[in-house]
C-alpha cells in the first residue's frame, strides 16, 4: 500500500511526524509520501493557490517529505496530478492538533486535504486529536483502521473524518461511527492594539457544541470514545428543491 500524507499544519507538525513514523514502520505499507505545506495553514478550507506559482522542496533528511508554498488542497492536488509518479492507494491528512468536528470541517484544511483525495478519486481519511498530546494514540487508531481497510477496501468515493480524544491509548473507550454535530457561534472578535497604536482583530475561538447529543463526533468523544464520521460531498439541499421551485412559481 502506498500512502499520500499530507496535513494543515505543516510538514514540521508533531501529529504528521508520529503518523509518518508509525506507517512507515508498518508492514503492510509499502510507502508513505509526504506533500503538505511548508508553514501552519489551518482554516485554509478547501482553497487552491491560483494566482501565483508553487515552489515545492524536500525535506534535507527524509527523501519522500516534500513541502510546498501552498495550501493543503495545493499540496494534495500537486501530489496526485503530476509529482507523484507512483500510484497512490490511500490519502490520509492528519494527525491535526485539535478537533475537526460539526461545522469545523467546512473550515478545516485537515478535512480539505483529505477532500481533494476524494474528489481524484482516492478513498481518504482525515484524523484530528482533540488536543496536542497524545499524537501516538491517534496514530494506533489510524494503524487499526488500515488493518481493516486491508480486509475490506473503502468505496473509492469515501472520506472519513476521525477525531481522537486526546488520552492514552488504554483509556479510550471505543469507536463509534458518528454524524457531524454543529456548535454553538463563535465567539466575538477580539479587537486590540498593535504596537504603532493600530487597531487590529483576530478571529474569536469557535463555539462549544449546540448540537452535541447521542450520536454526534461531540458525544462520542466528551465519552473518550473515537467519533468516525463519513462525509458526503454533495451540499445540496434536496428538502429545500420542492419549496423553492413553488416559491419561484408563486412569484
Amino acid at each position: 500500500m502506498h500512502i499520500l500524507l499530507s496535513n494543515d499544519d505543516g510538514y514540521l507538525a508533531p501529529g504528521l511526524r508520529t503518523l509518518y513514523a508509525k506507517l512507515k514502520a508498518h508492514p503492510e505499507v509499502a510507502k508513505v509520501t509526504v506533500v503538505a505545506p511548508e508553514r501552519n495553514r489551518s482554516a485554509a478550507s478547501n482553497s487552491l493557490t491560483l494566482q501565483n506559482p508553487l515552489r515545492v522542496f524536500k525535506d534535507q533528511v527524509e527523501d519522500d517529505i516534500y513541502f510546498v508554498t501552498g495550501t493543503p488542497t495545493d499540496c494534495v492536488h500537486l501530489a496526485l496530478t503530476g509529482l507523484i509518479q507512483e500510484k497512490v492507494d490511500l490519502v490520509i491528512s492528519g494527525i491535526n492538533e485539535g478537533a475537526n468536528m460539526g461545522d469545523d470541517v467546512i473550515y478545516s484544511g485537515t478535512v480539505a486535504a483529505a477532500m481533494e483525495g476524494r474528489f481524484m478519486g482516492y478513498p481518504a481519511i482525515s484524523v484530528s486529536l482533540n488536543g496536542a498530546k497524545h499524537f501516538e494514540t491517534a496514530a494506533e487508531i489510524i494503524l487499526t483502521l488500515l488493518a481493516r481497510l486491508q480486509r475490506q477496501p473503502l468505496p473509492k468515493d469515501t472520506l472519513l473524518n476521525v477525531n481522537v480524544p486526546d488520552l492514552p491509548l488504554d483509556e479510550i473507550q471505543g469507536i463509534e461511527v458518528t454524524r457531524l454535530g454543529t456548535r454553538h457561534k463563535d465567539e466575538p472578535m477580539i479587537k486590540m492594539q498593535d504596537p504603532r497604536g493600530k487597531t487590529i482583530y483576530w478571529v474569536g475561538p469557535a463555539g462549544g457544541g449546540a448540537d452535541a447529543g447521542e450520536g454526534t463526533d461531540f458525544f462520542a468523544v466528551s465519552l473518550n470514545k473515537v467519533a468516525i464520521s463519513p462525509i458526503s460531498v454533495d451540499l445540496t439541499h434536496y428538502q429545500q428543491q420542492p419549496i423553492i421551485r413553488q416559491w419561484l412559481q408563486d412569484a
